[in-house]
């Protein structure tokens, strides 16, 4: 099996910058999709950014020129790079991801992780 852990959110002034990490582990043969989904209180989950093992990245347009997805295929790591941050970016910011590990094919969430941007 495997498992993906985020790094640590935080508090941000609007206009700022925060990078998020999530690290995926365990008995993994390949990961395909690596992404970032959020929650706003009340709402959807919503596709952030992905990014594929080639390397192609897809954003939604309210990130898109903002935000920054990239991956260490290496270390099995994925990286959200977010700038000029707004208030409506305040979320919980899930990684996901799917990996192929010995448990066959599946789509692994992590925990979650706050960001909180203040106006």
């Amino acid at each position: 099996h495997a498992q993906l852990v985020e790094s640590v959110g935080g508090l941000v002034q609007a206009g700022g910058s925060l990078i998020l990490s999530c690290a995926a582990s365990g008995n993994i043969f390949s990961i395909n999709v690596l992404g970032w989904y959020r929650q706003a209180p009340g709402k959807q989950p919503d596709l952030v950014a992905a990014m594929s093992s080639a390397g192609s990245a897809n954003y939604a347009d309210s990130v898109q020129d903002r935000f920054a997805i990239s991956r260490d295929n290496a270390k099995n790591m994925v990286y959200l790079q977010m700038s000029s941050l707004k208030p409506e970016d305040t979320a919980v910011y899930y990684c996901n991801a799917y990996i192929y590990s010995a448990a066959g094919l599946r789509h692994y969430w992590g925990q979650g992780t706050q960001v909180t941007v203040s106006s």
